[in-house]
């Protein structure tokens, strides 16, 4: 593997549209590929609000579109809708402390 920057990407899944509302289902992928995850591999999420996420230096680069929805689609369990995408741009070697701390508990 070249010395260049990877990108790593969180896919938060929160409780409302709002960023400090609660996780309630994440993804996590290392493209330093230092870091190998599966679906399911944790208990805890690595943060656990999308603002906390911010704030440990990821960066925001989508958020689904609110989309107004019909009358007993509360109920529907069909997909989650507050997802939110973060990266965070690391040199091969230097991969996210988040990210490996909760590897490393799992262990």
């Amino acid at each position: 593997m070249d010395g260049s920057i990877r990108q790593q990407v969180l896919v938060l899944f929160l409780a409302s549209s709002a960023l400090d509302s609660g996780v309630i289902a994440w993804a996590t992928y290392d493209g330093t590929g230092q870091n190998p995850r599966m679906a399911g591999d944790e208990d805890e999420p690595p943060y656990a609000t999308g603002l906390a996420a911010l704030e440990d230096g990821w960066r925001l680069i989508q958020a689904s579109p609110l989309v107004s929805h019909g009358t007993g689609d509360e109920f529907r369990t069909g997909y989650l809708k507050y997802e939110f995408f973060f990266e965070k741009l690391v040199a091969p070697g230097l991969v996210d402390s988040k990210l490996v701390e909760s590897q490393e508990e799992q262990s």
